[in-house]
Parts: C-alpha cells; structure tokens; sequence
C-alpha cells in the first residue's frame, strides 16, 4: 500500500508541473484529474454518473459544466465549450461520457495493456468475455483486508467494497468487461494468483 501511496503522489506532483504549460482543453483536464491522484479520473465519473438521473450515460452543456464545478476542475467558460464540442460529434448538443472518460485516461503503453488483458483473463473464470460476480469471488480473498483482520468489516462488506473499484454503470450482479478492468488504475492485493487463460475477449455486458 505504501507504494501506491508513493506513485499517487508522483503522479500528482508531475501533473501538477506538467498543468503549468498545457494548452490544449484535455489535456489539462486530465492533468487536474492526476493530480488528485490514479482515482482523480474516476472521481469525475461518478460525479457525472450522480447527474444523470435518466441513466442515459449522456450529458448535456449545463449538466457537463456543473459536473466540472463540483469536482472543482479550474476552467473558463470559453475552454469548457471548446471541449464539449470536440466531444459532441454529431452536433446533439449532448456527450456521452463513456466516450468522454476514456478519452481521458492517459494513453497506454503495449506493456499496460497487456497487464489488463491479463487481469481480465484472470478474472473471468469462465472464459466467456464476461466478468460475473461469481468471477470475482473465486479470485477476490476479503480476508487479507485490513478492515476484515481487525474485526471491522465481514467477508461480504469487503467485497462491495472492492466492487465499487469498478467503474460499471450497471448493477454489481454484471460488470462491463473491458472497461471495467481497464478502470483499475491501480492493482488490488487482494487477488489471489491464479494462472492466466487463454483466448480474446468478446467484450460483453452480463446485466
């Protein structure tokens, strides 16, 4: 844990150095997100995922704006309209903030992208594309958590909560595949070592 710590703080002191001379609107609203650290980006999301009462995963101007202001991201107005449109496509005058958070995270080196092909195979144990919930009991080992060993948390209050790394739109019964384990911005410890499987994804939602 301490070195999760340590690279936190990397990540934001650098973010913060690199946000001096940025220009262009993402990448400084991606660097704002680093600098609070590898959960800044998904801090966002949830901000923007609490707006959208409808469940439609689409943001208009006002709701994208008033997301920014609640997670205290520094920009004026003219820069957030020039980002909303380079996000908004087909002229609708709405995003969809999938897409958008994505865009976001910063780019992937092959090594990367293979550690989370890797974490994707491990997890879905089945080996149909989809991670379940089943998949990530037979992987997921509460009782190594701090909370749990010291009597605060059961079995199951630890596994929620390790659910909740996972940046799903859906109901926990299902999470996306790809996008949830490629939201793991930082290895969980408690997962036991398990050999790998092999063959690609189908990239499926199980709901």
């Amino acid at each position: 844990m301490a070195g999760t710590a340590r690279h936190d703080r990397e990540m934001a002191i650098q973010a913060k150095k690199k946000l001096t001379t940025a220009t262009d609107p993402i990448e400084r609203l991606r660097l704002q997100c680093l600098a609070r650290g590898s959960a800044g980006i998904k801090g966002l999301g949830r901000v923007f995922r609490i707006m959208d009462d409808n469940n439609n995963r689409t943001l208009d101007f006002k709701e994208f704006v008033k997301g920014l202001n609640d997670y205290a991201v520094v920009m004026e107005k003219e820069e957030a309209e020039e980002l909303f449109r380079r996000f908004d496509k087909d002229g609708n005058g709405t995003i969809d903030f999938n897409e958008f958070l994505l865009t976001l995270r910063p780019p992937m080196s092959r090594a990367r992208k293979e550690v989370i092909m890797q974490a994707f195979r491990k997890l879905d144990k089945t080996g149909d594309g989809i991670i379940t919930i089943e998949d990530l009991r037979e992987v997921y080992n509460a009782k190594h958590h701090p909370k749990y060993q010291n009597g605060e948390w059961t079995e199951e209050q630890v596994f929620r909560k390790f659910l909740d790394n996972f940046d799903s739109p859906y109901d926990k019964d299902g999470l996306d595949a790809y996008h949830s384990v490629a939201c793991q911005e930082v290895p969980c410890p408690h997962l036991r070592s398990e050999p790998v499987n092999s063959g690609p994804p189908k990239w499926n939602v199980q709901t």
